[in-house]
């Protein structure tokens, strides 16, 4: 797999990354947003055991969504810094040390959720329980989760300002969408925090947040959609002539 990277060129990395996103996206939502909305009832633990070993398949689906994401932002961070080692390789090696610390973080924190998993299986030695323990240890074991995506949340916040500084001189994309970019990383990075420091102002501080975060979504869009104008060395252009 590493070698497949290093070996990409601009071109192809942009190609990669017009089949990377879509699936990144697709996996991301699901096991972020969409798995939790479905099963996870708040402030409901028994309706929440109960959505879980109903719907054990679904959750199972989720974890592997979760991990499998991980593994393709790995990949993505990488093929972004074989897109833009050109433009300023410190920035672009900034991206990737950004951009992979978050991955074990994330890896680890799924770990609650196998917890819940274990817990809603029933086994003997969870008799010592009571339904009700049990069912507050499976909502335990949830919002730790949540609060583990959180404290990843900084680092899925802090790799977009190289990225986006990246996107604004390269060139290679409208200028705009670094700037939202790095609008981006503000607002993935701020979650977190004020989430923690300002429980009771969500509903003011975070619809601004949220609108933040669209710009890494916007470059997402514009790759698949526009892909990127990639300009040919002269080096490149001189050797082609020769050879014809």
């Amino acid at each position: 797999m590493l070698n497949l990277v290093t070996d990409l060129s601009q071109r192809k990395a942009v190609t990669v990354l017009r089949i990377l996103y879509p699936i990144w996206a697709v996996v991301g939502l699901f096991s972020i947003m969409y798995v939790p909305s479905t099963l996870i009832v708040p402030g409901d633990a028994m309706t929440t055991a109960n959505n879980i070993m109903d719907n054990e398949s679904l959750f199972r689906m989720g974890i592997v969504g979760s991990l499998v994401t991980q593994l393709i932002h790995i990949i993505v961070v990488l093929v972004l810094y074989k897109l833009f080692k050109s433009v300023n390789k410190d920035h672009a090696s900034l991206l990737v040390v950004f951009g992979l610390v978050g991955v074990p973080i994330s890896m680890l924190n799924t770990l609650n959720r196998v917890a819940v998993l274990v817990l809603s299986n029933g086994a003997d030695y969870l008799t010592a329980f009571e339904p009700a323990q049990l069912n507050a240890l499976i909502m335990f074991f949830l919002n730790l989760n949540a609060q583990g995506i959180l404290i990843a949340t900084i680092f899925w916040g802090l790799w977009l300002f190289p990225l986006g500084y990246l996107i604004y001189k390269s060139g290679y994309f409208p200028r705009t969408i670094g700037i939202l970019v790095m609008l981006a990383g503000l607002g993935y990075t701020l979650d977190p925090f004020t989430r923690f420091l300002l429980p009771n102002y969500e509903a003011t501080i975070l619809p601004i947040l949220a609108i933040l975060i669209m710009g890494e979504l916007l470059f997402m869009g514009w790759v698949v959609l526009k892909g990127a104008k990639i300009r040919v060395s002269p080096v490149f252009l001189r050797t082609r002539t020769l050879r014809g």
